[in-house]
């Protein structure tokens, strides 16, 4: 990168952070926040109950969990620019398949292809990009791809559940596939290059610990990996079973469901400032100073969650949890990238992705069965709280071997 400001970064490098702003808004047509905006259509066209349709949404999300660990090395053999067009079409058919399902069996396949084209391979492309074509600005490259996240969870729902009072939910799901279409050229323009010859894994240079590329199978038997995986699952079930849970939980707090929804903007713009916040430091400090710390608000949040009696008090829990969402866009890709080097970070970050896919696939299925045997939200987060604290012990354990080992 040529000095300057940060104006004179994205001047430079504005197709490539485009790209990944673009892949990473319209990964939201297969994330929990967008999908479960229609849960009470297709519970009412299907006649399926709250568990029904929890356990058609786990077995997708999981399945689609599987898929990655192999789809996601692709990144490892072809350019985004080759791949990046591939995955927008398999959105677009996955939003097509919802519009049209004429059973309640096909919806598993549904959910399959949105959470894997859509939450999966979309993000998991715009994260193994930034990663790889970014080096010495690699959180500030992260941060900035990841506002595609920020804005598709401020508009998307809004515009859609607005939408909803004049369009038929099933033809929202048709524009939902256009928009997807739409991506196609935009990508192909901004993509006409890639940045630089690293774009390919052969040709990258930036090795990991030892000074040297791990594969996925070495990253497997150290200890760091396995260490981190309580890390990688939490934030993605529990942050998913908070809001796949937000009506049971205004119900039991007495509150009227659209004072907790006013609280989500505000949520969406602490995660950003989050977000960028841990950019510009694990670019100065790197990651191994920072990510011991990042689960720590999030325990604090959920806390306040099981506490609160106003919505004053779910606002500081959103605070709290907002400062970790923030974090957690950047700093585990740029994790991998740093100790286990890049040649392969497309095969051993698809691992970690489907690890929070297989999350985002547990929480709300774990949380539901909980509630029907008799275990209270509030009791559950007070247990999700001591949970984030022994993943962040779990991090320092790994820390500590690695260090030991180098």
């Amino acid at each position: 990168m040529r000095s300057g400001g940060l104006g004179a970064y994205l001047a430079e490098n504005a197709p490539w952070l485009s790209a990944g702003i673009l892949l990473t808004f319209l990964s939201s047509f297969g994330q929990t926040f967008f999908i479960s905006i229609f849960a009470g259509e297709i519970r009412a066209e299907f006649g399926l109950s709250h568990g029904q349709w929890g356990g058609i949404y786990t077995l997708g999300t999981s399945v689609s969990a599987l898929i990655m660990v192999w789809a996601g090395g692709l990144t490892d053999r072809f350019r985004v620019r080759a791949l990046g067009p591939v995955v927008l079409v398999g959105l677009a058919m996955a939003c097509l398949s919802m519009a049209i399902a004429p059973w309640a069996a096909m919806l598993p396949l549904v959910i399959l292809l949105l959470r894997f084209f859509g939450q999966g391979m979309s993000s998991h492309i715009a994260m193994v990009a930034m990663t790889r074509w970014f080096a010495g600005t690699r959180g500030r490259a992260l941060s900035i791809a990841t506002l595609g996240f920020a804005a598709g969870e401020a508009l998307l729902p809004l515009g859609f559940v607005a939408a909803k009072a004049v369009i038929d939910w099933r033809w929202l799901w048709v524009i939902a596939a256009g928009v997807a279409l739409l991506g196609l050229p935009v990508l192909m323009r901004l993509l006409r290059h890639e940045r630089t010859p690293q774009s390919m894994a052969e040709s990258d240079s930036s090795t990991g610990m030892r000074d040297r590329h791990w594969t996925r199978a070495q990253a497997l038997r150290h200890p760091l990996f396995w260490c981190m995986v309580p890390a990688m699952l939490g934030p993605a079930a529990f942050n998913t079973a908070f809001f796949f849970h937000q009506v049971h939980l205004a119900e039991i707090k007495g509150w009227a469901h659209v004072e907790l929804v006013a609280l989500f903007p505000a949520y969406t713009g602490l995660s950003m400032l989050a977000m960028f916040a841990t950019g510009w430091a694990l670019d100065r400090w790197g990651t191994a100073r920072l990510i011991p710390f990042y689960l720590l608000p999030i325990a604090a949040g959920f806390l306040a969650f099981s506490a609160a009696v106003h919505p004053s008090g779910a606002m500081l829990g959103l605070a709290l949890m907002a400062l970790t969402t923030g974090a957690n866009t950047t700093l585990p890709s740029a994790f991998w990238a740093e100790f286990y080097g890049t040649a392969h970070i497309g095969s051993i970050k698809a691992l970690a992705a489907a690890v929070m896919v297989l999350g985002s696939a547990i929480g709300p299925g774990l949380t539901g069965v909980l509630i029907d045997a008799g275990m209270g939200m509030e009791t559950q987060f007070i247990a999700i709280a001591g949970y984030f604290l022994l993943a962040s012990l779990f991090i320092v354990m790994g820390l500590s071997v690695a260090r030991r080992a180098a």
